[in-house]
Order: structure tokens, then C-alpha cells, then sequence
């Protein structure tokens, strides 16, 4: 049996849509992770009876609705990110600053707990989550408005009661998926990550005109999958071995430079699940190569 703590409907003001150094759109993965792990920590610290040893060990986010802060003009060909207006320079002139996609958003979270203690009593674990969220937590670097309140919802192995109860409460929605089969057949056709992630997200047409002024389209290429594939940030490679940096903030933690994951990815309604663990996501770390990445947890199972 598992138990699920479903979040739902957060509305989100002002989350960062700058996913990674080259794309904007929905939150990236490790922005959900991060969130839920330092939600986790502070639960830990609360005080409450038996919470120590409770962990949050995988995620799933379910998408609700999302609003891009962008402006497309008339007769405009490319979308425009609507920045903030920060205040003249005392000379008049505009700062100079770093422009940041911001988005707002609603979502759902369903976070698994595991290592819960026998015949533990949810009522003070979920009291002091709302009031948490309520009051002092923010997601994807945004503001909360509000939130619905949390949920426990137990899910048996053998039993699709619980799953069905939680495809309910999250309806309509989208789960983000890892899509690594696409970038695997993609590369193999082409061999370069950056190509065939854009040839995964590009469409292409052609336009035949016949001899009776008839036209007609046609889509050519190779992108041929159903579904709405998007480009998401799953996580980041480190550059170099991590070590304590000068004037650094956290005096303890060591640092390393890193660059940003991206793969292809896919919002899929949840009653097309057959398996909760099928839209969970898990951390995970290959030190041989230096890899930190959300995954999905499916594929921790089978590692």
C-alpha cells in the first residue's frame, strides 16, 4: 500500500518559465523537486509526532491551466516576454538587468510518502502542510495564491480504487511524462541531441497546388508521434568536481559548475495511466558521470 499526499489545485503567481539557458515554458522538473524536498525538510523539523523518518520520495505534476507573461502584437511574427519595470537610476537611466519569463499557473501535486509509520494519524501532518503552503512556501520560484486542502489518498498495490479516486481529484489535467524514447530514436537517426530535440518539436508542411487551383498540405518529416510534446529541463551534468567556492553563501556545501538537461517530455491526461508509478519522478545521481536528474520512477525501478 502507498500512500499519496495530493496538493490540489495551487494557483502559482509569478513562477520562473525560463526552464533552462534556452527554453521557456512550463517550470522545469527540478523546480517541482526541489520544492517538495525542502517541504519534506521542513516537516521533518516541525516537531510532530513520527515524522522524522517520513521521506517524499517521488513527485508527479499535474498541469491545470498556465499563462505565459508574453505579448505577440499584430501582424507579429515571434512572442515578446513582458519584463518587470524596475525603478530609473538616479540619473534617469534604466538598470540594467537579466529579463526573466515568468508564467502563472495552477497545478496539482501528488507526492508519494513512503516510510510512514504504522497506524500514523495524517490529521496533524496535513493541518500543518496547508498552513505551510498557506503562509510561507513558494513553487517554481512563484507566489502562492491559494490551494485547495491536502488530501491522503491510499493506493493498493492490488487495487485500482485509490488510483481511480486520484485520477478524479485531478481531472481535467495534464501529468508530465519523460519522453526518452523520442530523443533515443531521434539521435539515432541523426546523432546530435540539439537537432533531434528540435526535430521532436518541429512540424513541417508541404503545399501541393493541382491543375484546378486545388491546394492541399501535407506534413513531412519525421515527427510522426502523437501527443503534446514538449521540451522540459530534467535536471544538470556537472562540469566540474565539486569544491568550495570563494565568497560562497553556504559555507559548508561544496559547488561545481553545471549545465542544464533538457529532453523531450509529454502532458498526458491521468486516466490514460494504467500504474501510478507510470507519472512519478524520483532524483537521482550517477556519479561516474556526474549526473543530478529528476527521472521517471519506473526507470529507478528498473535500474
Amino acid at each position: 500500500m502507498s500512500y499519496i499526499l495530493l496538493v490540489p489545485r495551487i494557483q502559482i503567481h509569478n513562477a520562473n518559465a525560463l526552464s533552462s539557458p534556452y527554453t521557456i515554458g512550463f517550470p522545469a522538473m527540478t523546480a517541482w523537486m526541489g520544492a517538495v524536498h525542502s517541504l519534506q525538510r521542513v516537516v521533518q523539523s516541525s516537531g510532530l509526532d513520527d515524522v522524522e523518518d517520513i521521506q517524499f520520495s517521488a513527485i508527479s505534476i499535474i498541469s491545470h491551466h498556465m499563462n505565459l507573461h508574453s505579448y505577440q502584437g499584430e501582424g507579429d511574427y515571434i512572442q515578446s516576454i513582458i519584463s518587470t519595470g524596475n525603478p530609473l537610476k538616479k540619473d534617469g537611466r534604466k538598470p540594467s538587468f537579466i529579463e526573466e519569463a515568468r508564467c502563472d499557473l495552477t497545478i496539482s501535486l501528488i507526492i508519494e510518502c513512503s516510510e510512514v509509520p504504522g497506524m500514523f494519524e495524517f490529521d496533524e501532518l496535513i493541518a500543518f502542510i496547508d498552513k505551510q503552503i498557506a503562509s510561507k512556501m513558494k513553487l517554481a520560484g512563484g507566489d502562492i495564491i491559494q490551494s485547495q486542502p491536502c488530501q491522503i489518498i491510499e493506493v493498493y498495490e492490488d487495487e485500482e480504487e485509490g488510483l481511480q479516486q486520484l485520477v478524479r481529484s485531478v481531472m481535467p489535467g495534464y501529468a508530465l511524462i519523460e519522453r526518452k524514447d523520442l530523443m533515443q530514436t531521434y539521435m539515432a537517426q541523426n546523432g546530435n541531441a540539439l537537432d533531434a530535440l528540435l526535430q521532436g518539436l518541429t512540424l513541417h508542411y508541404n503545399c501541393t497546388e493541382d491543375e484546378n487551383g486545388k491546394v492541399e498540405w501535407s506534413k513531412k518529416g519525421i515527427r510522426n508521434q502523437k501527443g503534446w510534446i514538449v521540451p522540459i529541463s530534467v535536471g544538470f551534468q556537472g562540469l566540474t568536481e565539486p569544491s568550495l567556492a570563494m565568497e560562497q553563501r553556504d559555507e559548508t556545501t561544496l559547488h561545481c559548475f553545471a549545465e542544464s538537461m533538457v529532453t523531450l517530455g509529454e502532458f498526458k491526461m491521468p486516466h490514460r495511466f494504467d500504474s501510478l508509478d507510470d507519472m512519478l519522478w524520483k532524483t537521482h545521481y550517477n556519479a561516474d558521470k556526474s549526473l543530478y536528474l529528476c527521472q521517471p520512477k519506473i526507470d529507478s525501478i528498473a535500474d
